[in-house]
């Protein structure tokens, strides 16, 4: 009990909470991210909602309190009410995501702020281990690089032959390459195995290392999914995404150069080369997009073009579409589940 409200736990999987929570956060240009792991609603003496909050994992999400109750603390309650329940978890770093207009509010709560993309969102994070130590763990990964480096940021689900082609060409074009592999698991492909071949599979050149992007990069806290706008959203993704990396990520590494592969049939990619293009040169780090690269006999190769190969059973087109390392681990018999899951998902990713 707070005050004259009750703060409650409620299942969202429920048709009828989930059905007012909607209605809510509708009123917020929020929308109700499936993902959540844990969801609290304020209710006032009616039984009304006047608030609520959620999170997934370490990210707090959909927080909400009707304006007319603002100034209450039952924001302050609701954030405190979550961070609680993270704590009980072993969740102790937290990343929110927010509107500019309120991001003094989450400093005043001790909240730090880490990336600000105007006019869209700004991202906030709290509790141990956080930015820092994650910038501290790459810089020594890729000590022995030298100065002036270029990053590429590959998803790679899984390594293809235009993944490789595209560090190659980074690394022909830089003293030094550094490619971060998306760690969040929401491919078909686990994070450990995608990581794994791309190591693997760019030994043979000196300059480049691999490491991870851990929250910091194509994930639920730099792409969060709950803003109803859609026109907005892949704006709001992108710039806020692609700021944190100039504006912190990049200048700890030295990183002056971002390498990426064209993509013209992916509107949030298309979003994303957008917002490259017209954030990185204001932090001096230049930007050069890469032509797809094709088969000899000129087809496009890509990640999806070779899961529909799986999925075809078609090994004979897939053998030209990726690199020797890809080609062992998919033949490989520990695989069979892995595969059975690929001809059974209609995921474009």
């Amino acid at each position: 009990m707070y005050g004259e409200y009750d703060i409650l736990s409620v299942d969202p999987s429920e048709p009828a909470v989930s059905e007012e929570l909607a209605g809510f956060l509708k009123h917020f240009d929020l929308k109700f991210d499936e993902r959540v792991e844990y969801t609290i609603v304020v209710r006032d003496r009616r039984g009304a909602i006047i608030g609520t909050g959620s999170f997934a994992g370490d990210v707090l999400m959909t927080i909400a309190v009707d304006p007319a109750q603002q100034g209450e603390g039952l924001t302050a309650a609701i954030v405190n009410n979550l961070i609680q329940e993270q704590a009980r978890r072993g969740i102790m770093h937290r990343l929110i995501f927010t509107r500019p207009a309120s991001a003094k509010f989450f400093v005043s709560l001790g909240f730090r702020e880490i990336a600000r993309a105007e006019p869209y969102a700004v991202l906030l994070e709290g509790g141990l281990h956080g930015l820092d130590r994650y910038l501290e763990r790459i810089r020594q990964a890729v000590s022995h690089l030298p100065p002036g480096r270029a990053a590429v940021v590959v998803n790679c689900n899984p390594f293809t032959r235009g993944h490789l082609g595209l560090i190659e060409t980074a690394a022909a074009r830089a003293a030094g390459v550094v490619v971060f592999v998306v760690r969040e698991d929401r491919s078909l492909f686990p994070f450990r195995d995608r990581f794994n071949l791309v190591q693997r599979g760019t030994s043979h050149l000196a300059n480049v290392a691999v490491v991870d992007t851990d929250r910091y990069m194509v994930s639920a806290a730099t792409f969060p999914t709950y803003f109803t706008r859609e026109e907005h959203l892949a704006d709001a993704q992108a710039h806020l995404d692609v700021a944190l990396f100039a504006q912190k990520i990049a200048p700890a590494l030295d990183i002056r150069m971002r390498f990426v592969g064209e993509e013209p049939y992916c509107p949030v990619t298309e979003a994303y080369n957008r917002a490259m293009r017209e954030i990185l040169p204001r932090w001096g780090i230049a930007f050069e997009m890469i032509p797809r690269f094709t088969t000899p006999d000129g087809r496009i190769i890509s990640a999806s073009t070779v899961r529909e190969c799986i999925r075809k059973n078609d090994w004979d087109a897939l053998r030209s579409l990726v690199p020797d390392v890809t080609w062992a681990y998919l033949r490989a018999p520990e695989q069979a589940t892995l595969l059975e899951k690929i001809r059974k998902s209609t995921s474009r990713h």
